[in-house]
């Protein structure tokens, strides 16, 4: 009888990489997709680690499927949690069948409670083949790990060093997920570093990468760029080369002492002047960051001054999120820890003025003519809109999936915009 399976992701874009390969092994296994989970006969939870609460989502997300699994399914926790808390786990979730790090085969044959990745794995998840895409955008995997010391940062613990691909291996995966894919989307835990630990390669090998995916694909969106490898040939290949002038920058916050005790280089003037000078460059561009309110020792006029940024930089897209105390990091132990009632106010703060801005970016649009490429009936995205993180266009139901259109923006309702 063939079984069935399922995945549940959770997490980053990186995690769905790491679940389609999975995906392409249990199909090379001979298993076949589940319509539900509680109709698989093999249930794959692919774990967060990042933070708590994705800690504490991902094991509410286990219990949930293991309640209702079917008679004899069995359940497999893989991902980052299950890398960086494997026995934890396995003593903690008794309902669990397989607690696997990363590359460790999934496929289930008899009760296991634990597996402990070897070195190297046994299966590297990095170059597994993947299925053809179902949608007409894909991300792709170019890089694993991490070689910043980031205070807030545990990520390196648990996904290792930095451990770049080949170019040829990237652009197989891109041409093997099909013709229909027209984007890709590059992600790693550190993008613009990709290369620096390949001998041969090193510093820029970015560069020629994107040239050489947005030869083959549309449209190249980046996701992740640490401000300080954001050099002006990466601005101009992103800007003029890929069809999608977006730039999502790792900025985590403005103040200079603030960053130096986060370990991360930069400040609030000195991110403005880039930006500013982005837009010169490229009046499309769309600007997407994430910042980190409550580090340990932020002051009120370490929050004045990212509050000021905020308003001044006027960025498309903005994610705050409150500081998350990670065992083995830098910041675990320092002083000054805000207290998280004080954190929850810069948060609601910062979210308010943050959403009025991108409201009134969105509304800019109003009666502009925007290229989008549909995603599925009646939603499509420009080079505004990163997949699954930003907002959509809603665009008549009749515009051929998986093509580009042109389409003149009617209104627009928050991050969304209406489209004709």
């Amino acid at each position: 009888m063939t079984r069935r399976y399922w995945v549940e992701t959770l997490g980053c874009p990186k995690n769905q990489v790491d679940s389609d390969k999975l995906v392409g092994t249990l199909l090379a296994d001979g298993l076949v997709p589940a319509a539900s989970a509680d109709e698989a006969d093999l249930v794959v939870v692919n774990t967060c680690a990042f933070i708590e609460a994705a800690r504490q989502e991902s094991i509410d997300t286990v219990l949930a499927l293991s309640d209702g699994r079917r008679d004899g399914a069995q359940i497999v926790v893989t991902g980052c949690m299950a890398e960086r808390y494997g026995d934890e786990l396995a003593e903690a979730l008794p309902e669990v069948d397989l607690v696997a790090g990363f590359g460790v085969p999934v496929t289930l044959s008899a009760k296991v409670t634990t597996v402990a990745a070897p070195i190297p794995p046994p299966m590297d998840l990095l170059n597994l083949p993947r299925p053809r895409a179902t949608a007409p955008w894909a991300y792709v995997k170019i890089a694993e790990g991490c070689d910043r010391s980031c205070g807030f940062c545990a990520i390196p613990s648990f996904r290792g060093p930095q451990r770049s691909r080949s170019v040829d291996e990237i652009l197989a995966e891109v041409e093997a997920l099909g013709d229909g894919v027209r984007e890709i989307v590059l992600v790693a835990q550190d993008l613009a570093s990709y290369g620096k630990d390949v001998p041969g390669m090193g510093a820029g090998s970015i560069v020629p990468l994107v040239r050489a995916v947005s030869a083959r694909v549309a449209r190249t969106r980046l996701l992740y760029l640490y401000p300080s490898d954001l050099s002006d040939e990466l601005i101009d290949v992103i800007g003029a080369e890929s069809g999608v002038p977006y730039w999502d920058l790792s900025l985590q916050h403005v103040s200079k002492p603030l960053l130096r005790r986060m370990r991360r280089w930069g400040d609030g003037d000195r991110f403005l002047r880039r930006i500013e000078d982005i837009k010169r460059r490229y009046p499309e561009a769309a600007f997407r960051s994430n910042f980190i309110v409550g580090y340990p020792g932020e002051t009120e006029a370490d929050h004045d001054l990212l509050l000021r940024f905020v308003e001044e930089a006027e960025l498309d897209w903005v994610g705050f999120f409150s500081y998350s105390r990670e065992e083995g990091t830098h910041a675990a132990d320092l002083d000054g820890q805000v207290p998280a009632n004080l954190m929850h106010e810069r948060l609601l703060e910062l979210g308010a003025l943050q959403d009025d801005i991108t409201s009134a970016r969105r509304r800019d649009l109003v009666g502009t003519t925007i290229e989008v490429l549909v995603d599925r009936p009646g939603t499509g995205r420009s080079h505004r809109e990163a997949p699954e993180i930003d907002g959509i266009v809603n665009v008549p139901s009749e515009l051929t999936v998986g093509e580009l259109h042109k389409v003149t923006v009617t209104a627009a309702y928050g991050p969304d915009l209406v489209a004709e």
